[in-house]
């Protein structure tokens, strides 16, 4: 695995696309946007989506999707959740026979309920699959410092192969064959993320953000279960540490949007002040939509997906949510 290409050239894309050429591959990066690309092959920076990060010299940036998947060895799929199975289509047939295509985009399809990886075996099903998913904030992943992920994947030696290439001293991949675990604990934690922000910016203090977070962790373990994940694999990386992470930084797109919503921001005010997209927004109806289909009770997810898309007070709905019945921390499966 030497040649490594990398689709999306956001702030994740670019931070994998400095990973991969750290550890020694040669990496293409495909983007859709030309300043993107002009300005990493011109500064060695992606002025719109990193700003002031300095890349290493080497990564091959393009516009033609052909050029840059033709002939790699992996193929890192690194878009906005909703487009990817628009971008695996397109991919797929230039991508050479047996590639394995990684998905890094965290989400559930909002129109289908489907996982990732579901979207792409659909869109590609020649190719072999595996999820990369993890607590990680790319301006920290591309500057160097220490970052651990979860590199899921059924089949152990293709796992343990894309470890290698992609993973050094900095950037730690952890394998994991649980590839529904990984994926749900992504997706699940971009929702709580903002439900954990309109807490904090609504001036409900810490005691609550811990409640959130503890009580969302066990909705999101629930929901991986029920779908066919071990439950072990959301206590790692993919699941609790990147609930962690991201509901208690400011530099979580989720968690920063639900402090300003909380704080009385209208959401279409917040979204039109941003380029990056806050997964979380559209994975909120998506997730509580496969929960009722599922028969997972998330009380969480369900209140947050309704002050985001149903017009929900956010007062009434955490004064609904606080006199709920009390109930076992652990009840019986």
């Amino acid at each position: 695995m030497q040649t490594i290409c990398i689709i999306g050239g956001g702030a994740w894309g670019t931070a994998l696309a400095q990973c991969a050429l750290r550890a020694g591959r040669d990496v293409r990066l495909w983007a859709r946007e030309e300043d993107v690309v002009r300005t990493i092959v011109e500064r060695n920076e992606n002025v719109r989506f990193l700003p002031g990060v300095v890349l290493e010299p080497g990564i091959h940036a393009t516009g033609k999707m052909a050029e840059a998947v033709s002939g790699a060895d992996a193929v890192l799929l690194v878009t906005p959740a909703q487009h990817l199975r628009t971008v695996a289509r397109e991919a797929a047939p230039l991508t050479g026979s047996g590639a394995p295509l990684v998905i890094c985009a965290k989400g559930i399809e909002r129109e289908s309920g489907k996982l990732m990886s579901d979207i792409v075996v659909e869109a590609a099903p020649d190719h072999p699959i595996a999820v990369l998913s993890g607590p990680t904030f790319a301006r920290e992943v591309a500057g160097g410092l220490p970052t651990a992920v979860t590199l899921a994947s059924t089949d152990e030696a293709l796992g343990n192969a894309l470890v290698t290439a992609l993973g050094g001293n900095r950037f730690r991949p952890y394998y994991a064959g649980d590839v529904i675990g990984a994926q749900v604990g992504g997706a699940v934690k971009n929702v709580l993320a903002i439900a954990a922000g309109i807490a904090v910016g609504r001036g409900l203090g810490d005691n609550a953000r811990a409640a959130i977070i503890t009580r969302g962790f066990a909705e999101m373990t629930r929901l991986a279960v029920a779908r066919g994940a071990r439950a072990e694999t959301l206590a790692g990386l993919s699941g609790l540490g990147d609930l962690l992470l991201t509901c208690t930084s400011d530099q979580s797109r989720n968690f920063s949007l639900g402090t300003r919503l909380g704080s009385g921001e209208p959401l279409a005010a917040i979204l039109a002040s941003r380029e990056a997209i806050s997964e979380g927004v559209t994975s909120a109806p998506a997730v509580s939509t496969l929960a009722e289909q599922l028969g997972v009770d998330m009380p969480i997810v369900r209140a947050t997906s309704a002050v985001l898309h149903d017009g929900a007070d956010i007062d009434e709905t955490i004064g609904g949510l606080l006199a709920r019945p009390f109930t076992s921390e652990n009840p019986a499966r």
